[in-house]
């Protein structure tokens, strides 16, 4: 049984659907630069074969496309404010109010159809001028920039949006430097000391914007976000089981100073041990204090490890690790593990004893557009399937007692993937009639998940 107020919805970011890079005074941002998705090199400028410039002109569409999810009985939405429609620079002094005004528009569509927006403040789309001239987070200066930044929207949107999430699977800046972290270098070329100040530094800003957040309105409630994957021994050999313990560590870090405002010994030991000395102010200790309200996660994947240096890692969800013998692999090679969402949550929980959200889980799938009895539509049972085992494995965390307050799927109407760049990756429960060669009218379509996921939200959970 899933609690009564439990919320079911939907996860995006702007960067993926919004398109409209050009248009209501935005700036562009790295996300503009990036036509391959995350782990590629970046180009000199945009270029008309990057997806994300135009998305699923989700900026023309919102309104129709919040109906949908409301017709699907969605209570929470997911969205993330590009940074760049509000300081299109990032640096300046004052803000943009032809972008101020799009995300008031769009929250009063979700408040029209009785849906509880959560606002992602940095999803992947920093401007890219504060890449370009200030090498995004290892520079101090940009916590300055986003104080402003989030000063700005939590004062403009007081009343309308209550659930806050500060940065977008913050533990991947470790691997994907420039579009987590706007450091405008191939990571090959960042020493460990590089990533994590940048990584110190947005900890910082996170806990600053914590802080102000909980100034403006005491019925914030702002969170923290994580990439989910855990890490499972690949042998009962107890190098294996370290080596699975030390992978998490590097995650789990994130948690810990976002939960408990304080680096825990084992990570101020990796530094030790790895020769990196984290710029610290004491302002910043204190700063680090203002802990979080609850935990967020997006969960795709789980992964091995061992201390066999022999064996071949995999790409997961940004992250990688050694194939599970015991799994199956999606059409892009994520292994899919659903009693792995149980294990996680469990931990968290367990660790932390704070609500949790899960704000991002789904399918990407190459999907068939075919016509029954003159409507098109997709038969995407795999889909189904998929969010059917996770979401059975939820209820499951439920019952271990596990506070878990809500599921977003990710991607509910087809968009933009932000580690392929492709649109024939596709997530949603409705289909967008557009192609990895940019064709397509871009008009919706409901798949056979969307009436799947309708009949669930109506049960709360218990026809499936």
């Amino acid at each position: 049984m899933f609690p009564k107020e439990f919320m079911w919805g939907g996860a995006t970011a702007a960067n993926q659907h919004e398109g409209a890079w050009q248009e209501g005074g935005k700036g562009p941002s790295v996300q503009d630069v990036l036509p391959n998705g995350g782990r590629s090199p970046r180009s000199a400028q945009p270029t008309p074969d990057n997806l994300k410039l135009i998305g699923n002109d989700f900026y023309h569409c919102y309104e129709d496309d919040i109906k949908r999810m409301a017709e699907m009985g969605f209570q929470m939405f997911r969205i993330s404010i590009a940074w760049s429609r509000i300081f299109p620079n990032g640096d300046e002094m004052t803000p943009n109010e032809e972008g101020l005004k799009f995300y008031d528009r769009l929250f009063a569509v979700c408040h029209k159809y009785h849906m509880e927006p959560m606002v992602t403040l940095s999803h992947y789309e920093m401007p890219l001028h504060l890449a370009e001239h200030y090498n995004g987070w290892l520079h101090p200066q940009m916590i300055t920039f986003f104080e402003r930044y989030v000063t700005v929207v939590f004062k403009r949107y007081k009343g309308q949006v209550k659930y806050w999430l500060t940065f977008n699977e913050i533990n991947s800046i470790l691997v994907t430097p420039f579009m987590s972290g706007g450091i405008n270098a191939h990571k090959e070329e960042l020493t460990k000391q590089d990533l994590y100040q940048a990584a110190h530094h947005q900890l910082v800003a996170s806990a600053l914007a914590t802080k102000v957040g909980h100034q403006i309105s005491e019925d914030y409630q702002i969170g923290c976000m994580m990439l989910g994957m855990p890490y499972y021994p690949l042998t009962p050999n107890p190098d294996d089981v370290i080596a699975a313990m030390e992978e998490e560590h590097r995650n789990d870090f994130f948690l810990d100073v976002h939960v408990r405002g304080y680096y825990p010994g084992y990570i101020l030991r990796y530094f030790k041990d790895n020769q990196i000395q984290i710029q610290v102010t004491n302002q910043e200790r204190e700063l680090l204090t203002h802990t979080v309200d609850f935990i967020s996660l997006s969960y795709y994947v789980s992964a091995c490890a061992t201390a066999d240096e022999s064996k071949a890692a995999s790409v997961g969800n940004l992250l990688s690790g050694i194939p599970n013998p015991y799994l199956k692999a999606s059409q892009w090679g994520w292994q899919m593990d659903a009693k792995g969402l149980r294990y996680t949550l469990n931990q968290y929980w367990n660790r932390y004893q704070k609500p949790l959200f899960i704000v991002e889980n789904g399918l990407g799938q190459k999907d068939e557009l075919i016509e029954q009895d003159g409507i098109k539509t997709v038969h995407d049972t795999y889909r189904i399937e998929y969010m059917k085992e996770h979401i059975e494995q939820l209820e499951e965390a439920l019952k271990d007692g596990v506070d878990v307050r809500g599921y977003l799927t990710w991607g509910p109407i087809d968009l933009v993937s932000a580690s392929t760049a492709q649109f024939s990756k596709r997530y949603g429960m409705v289909y967008v009639d557009r192609h990895d060669d940019g064709s397509g009218d871009m008009k919706r379509y409901p798949k056979e998940s969307f009436y799947w996921y309708q009949r669930l939200i109506e049960s709360n959970g218990e026809i499936r």
